[in-house]
């Protein structure tokens, strides 16, 4: 079954042009001008990815972002004319998963939009068969795709359930940047280093007692990150 992806933009022609290149790909492609209704086909069509504009009217990208991620854990693409950092690192802070800045390019697109749907496949082929992973204080279940610690529930994206997930498969071992961004977002070719740091930070401010602090999520300057299941003893 061909997967369905959702287009939130309110542009006609990036919307023609969206539309053509998905369906030669082979893609079910739904799409909305309007936030409100987006929330609504997500409901209705349950996509299996969706390309979200920041700009539209009514409710914004960020705002149908951030009420998306109450509700499901499909793959969200930010898609924005913008290149002002703050707007990219606000999308993924909402809950996105990744971001691309128009114009960009069918390949890059394609890229991402494969990437992001492998994992999904990935975790559903998986999530059956692997059972709950326990690293000190922290479980991780992935069937029922929860997160608890110290018995407290954790409530996380995908993006950030995954990078967890990985982080805890190799607990007490350094995972390298790079390796990092393949290992949770499929492909590294087009992402830079501050969609991982956005993604660490806000996982760190919902599983550590003291974020600016860590205990859990420990960064190995110029390397990467590894996740600590005892006590951080600094230096």
């Amino acid at each position: 079954m061909a997967a369905k992806i959702l287009i939130v933009e309110d542009d006609p022609a990036v919307v023609r042009s969206l539309q053509a290149l998905l369906t030669t790909e082979g893609y079910e492609v739904v799409a909305t001008a309007d936030g409100a209704e987006a929330l609504h086909l997500v409901e209705v069509e349950k996509p299996d990815l969706i390309l979200l504009d920041i700009i539209l009217p009514g409710l914004n990208g960020l705002q149908v972002c951030q009420q998306l991620r109450t509700k499901v854990f499909t793959p969200v693409i930010m898609l924005t004319a913008k290149s002002d950092e703050v707007d990219k690192v606000l999308g993924l802070e909402m809950g996105a998963d990744d971001y691309v800045t128009k114009p960009f390019s069918a390949r890059e697109l394609l890229a991402r939009v494969r990437a992001h749907l492998r994992r999904v496949q990935v975790y559903e082929g998986e999530k059956a068969v692997r059972g709950p992973l326990k690293v000190g204080d922290i479980v991780i279940d992935e069937a029922a795709h929860e997160v608890t610690v110290k018995g407290r529930a954790v409530n996380l994206t995908p993006k950030e359930f995954d990078l967890l997930y990985v982080l805890a498969a190799n607990a007490g071992r350094v995972i390298e940047r790079d390796t990092l961004l393949e290992r949770v977002w499929g492909e590294s070719t087009y992402l830079d280093s501050r969609t991982l740091d956005v993604h660490i930070r806000r996982l760190r401010l919902k599983i550590e007692e003291d974020p600016s602090n860590p205990h859990y999520i420990i960064t190995v300057p110029g390397v990467g990150y590894k996740l600590f299941a005892g006590p951080h003893m600094a230096g």
